[in-house]
């Protein structure tokens, strides 16, 4: 079918154009503009009534003369040319090399909407992904095909964090190819040269894709970037079998574009201004995580969002939590502390996380070894909050060995290098280290098995040898 051509533009608001007298145009459908100078454009239909058509163009409306400017319509959707060779490759918003690398030959061009998994045809996330970081191995494990956020704020080292899971994160069961890819939306030049730089330095670049978008290119771009990540992600996961963790961030950057279009659109805003169907639009992306049945890869994903002024009810962590499996929360105290990676045990959760630890997985004692590192953790910090009040004077011999414990765990357990790559055994085993400064009578949710095998041990290698009698 031959490509639509109209001279009939009658209005521009933002990054929008309205075309009158259009027939057979589809929704999502992709547009060029030709602008009188000669430049060309991009856009995509968004909207479709009697015979106007709502353009969003890419690039934005500045400079269209509405009298001069030609709109074609393609017959097409926005696709992502893909290949194996995009591995080690870094692309913009729309899907280009910005490496200085040769264009990518295309195996074939996806639909940048990706395809619904049938929930019958869904395989249960089961294998342990390791991230090297002790706070989410060893406290809010991830699983293979899990949704799994982190809640940042503004300030926050999400970006350092985000780099160090995608250069340490593998899966240790199994012999599959892993593979990363990377999406970026609004960050700054400096942040996207850190995570560029990074990447290339280490060597993680070589089993990632990167698309990123930067905060002055166009916001409508920040539309489509993750869209772009996730199609490529299940390139690699479902054709060519790899298991795909993918990073978004920061996707408050992606949400505050969705409503500066809807805006722009006229829409009546939902909360804060944000569009009705935020929850449907995140819901599209998020579900794009997951296993099938029949296919040895998987897609895993690990969005980053920073809760404005530190709101957990905010509409984007408030729906994104509806959606997700969980939360890691980022903590401005530990922050303050120096503690890096601030991540806050106790509010954070990993829905997933019995699925897939234990024996053969991870180790069979993680599972006991967890629940009483949480408790004795809890137990810690109100003991540190009993002695602010009334004074250490107050406390009893086992509150203070829990209060002691605390800040060992904070300091030793949650503390860690930005480049320390922790395998799970060496989590454990510092898990087991923390718990020997606890009374063995307090430990009641580890099994006496488990004290016996992995705490006899260090508390036996700690105790001072006999001294003899002198006569």
């Amino acid at each position: 079918m031959l490509p639509k051509e109209y001279r009939t533009i009658s209005d521009l608001s933002g990054p929008l154009l309205v075309v009158e007298k259009v027939r057979d145009v589809r929704y999502d459908e992709l547009v060029e503009i030709s602008l009188a100078s000669g430049e060309k454009r991009r856009g995509r239909v968004l909207e479709i009534t009697a015979d106007k058509a709502l353009v969003q163009v890419f690039e934005g409306t500045t400079g269209i003369d509405v009298d001069t400017t030609q709109v074609r319509f393609l017959g097409k959707v926005l696709t992502l040319p893909v290949s194996g060779d995009m591995l080690g490759r870094i692309f913009n918003g729309r899907g280009e090399p910005i490496d200085g690398g040769a264009a990518i030959i295309p195996e074939t061009a996806l639909d940048i909407n990706g395809f619904p998994m049938n929930p019958f045809s869904r395989d249960y996330p089961s294998e342990f992904i390791q991230t090297g970081i002790s706070t989410i191995d060893g406290m809010n494990p991830l699983v293979r095909g899990q949704k799994l956020p982190i809640f940042s704020g503004s300030g926050l080292p999400h970006n350092r964090m985000a780099a160090q899971i995608a250069r340490q994160a593998t899966v240790i069961s199994g012999h599959a190819a892993f593979a990363v890819v990377f999406a970026a939306m609004g960050i700054t030049f400096e942040e996207a040269s850190f995570f560029m730089e990074d990447f290339r330095k280490t060597g993680a670049i070589e089993r990632t894709v990167m698309f990123v978008n930067l905060a002055d290119d166009p916001a409508i771009e920040r539309i489509t970037t993750p869209r772009l990540a996730l199609t490529c992600a299940e390139y690699l996961a479902f054709e060519k079998d790899m298991h795909v963790l993918v990073i978004l961030t920061d996707l408050t950057n992606y949400c505050e574009a969705l409503r500066e279009i809807s805006a722009a659109r006229k829409e009546v805003p939902g909360r804060r201004g944000y569009p009705g169907y935020l929850y449907t639009d995140l819901a599209t992306m998020y579900e794009r995580a997951g296993r099938l049945r029949g296919k040895s890869g998987s897609i895993t994903q690990f969005p980053i969002l920073t809760m404005p002024e530190d709101d957990k009810t905010h509409p984007i962590p408030d729906l994104t939590g509806y959606i997700t499996e969980g939360q890691i929360i980022l903590s401005r105290g530990l922050h303050r502390k120096g503690i890096y990676p601030p991540v806050d045990v106790m509010p954070s959760l990993s829905r997933l996380k019995d699925k897939g630890i234990g024996k053969g997985k991870t180790r069979e004692d993680h599972a006991d070894l967890m629940n009483q590192l949480f408790a004795a953790y809890a137990r810690g910090k109100e003991a540190k909050e009993l002695a602010v009040i009334l004074g250490e004077g107050a406390l009893t011999e086992e509150d203070k060995a829990f209060a002691k414990f605390a800040d060992a765990f904070e300091d030793r357990y949650v503390r860690q290098g930005e480049y320390e790559n922790r395998t799970i055994q060496e989590t454990l085993a510092l898990g087991w280290e923390l718990l020997a400064l606890i009374p063995v009578k307090e430990l009641k949710r580890v099994r006496d098995a488990y004290i016996e095998t992995y705490l006899k041990p260090l508390l036996a290698e700690r105790s001072p040898e006999p001294v003899a009698e002198e006569a």
